[in-house]
């Protein structure tokens, strides 16, 4: 971070980038098991369900991409090893249904992963207003994102 954002974040830096790491990683973890998703849904609507897992697989790294962007700019790196990223996404071990074709079971997972990543970019929001401007608006931002993708969840759990 430049002289000037640093002079005018009234965060500390370490705590804000070990926060910002357990968002890229979380991120990741989504991103990672949504790919997967999209590759061993089956059944008769695979097609429809792959491309919403494929779709938000693509939606959750962007996310990652813009975290890991803030913190180079806060002057840190994101997690450097798949064993760190599950380790500071802070999620736990994510179990599918075992008949790939129950897509509902599918569905609640990343449900429960959206609010998940409501809950951590709330709190997120809520720590930097008014102390880092630039990190609030992302988490702003991205929790906005990850409201709107639960209750895609929500309606397709009530079709």
């Amino acid at each position: 971070m430049g002289q000037k954002g640093k002079e005018i974040s009234k965060l500390d830096h370490k705590w804000l980038l070990n926060e910002l790491s357990k968002a890229y990683a979380f991120e990741w973890v989504v991103h990672y098991h949504a790919s997967l998703a999209a590759n061993i849904v089956s059944g008769l609507a695979t097609p429809v369900y792959a491309e919403i897992f494929k779709k938000a697989s693509e939606g959750e790294l962007k996310h990652a991409n813009r975290i890991a962007k803030r913190i180079a700019e806060l002057g840190g790196e994101p997690p450097a090893t798949m064993a760190e990223i599950e380790k500071l996404a802070g999620f736990g071990k994510v179990k599918f249904p075992a008949k790939r074709s129950d897509t509902s079971g599918f569905v609640k997972v990343f449900l429960e992963m959206e609010r998940h990543a409501i809950a951590l970019y709330n709190d997120l929001a809520n720590k930097t207003h008014g102390k880092d401007l630039v990190t609030h608006e992302l988490a702003e931002d991205l929790l906005s994102e990850e409201v709107a993708e639960e209750e895609e969840y929500e309606n397709l759990l009530r079709e």
